[in-house]
């Protein structure tokens, strides 16, 4: 396995695994904590790029 073969997918509103790929359980789990905690910057941060 290559590095960057490893890769998780969130929909942001509501917070959602949408897909994952050679990522073990309990790394999702972390990532959707880091992805819940940090929600409103990403949302922030997407609709300033996308409003452009």
């Amino acid at each position: 396995m290559a590095a960057g073969d490893q890769v998780a997918k969130f929909w942001l509103d509501p917070v959602e695994l949408q897909s994952s790929k050679r990522l073990r359980a309990h790394e999702i789990t972390q990532l959707c904590r880091l992805v819940e905690r940090h929600q409103a910057e990403f949302l922030e941060a997407w609709h300033a790029y996308f409003a452009s």
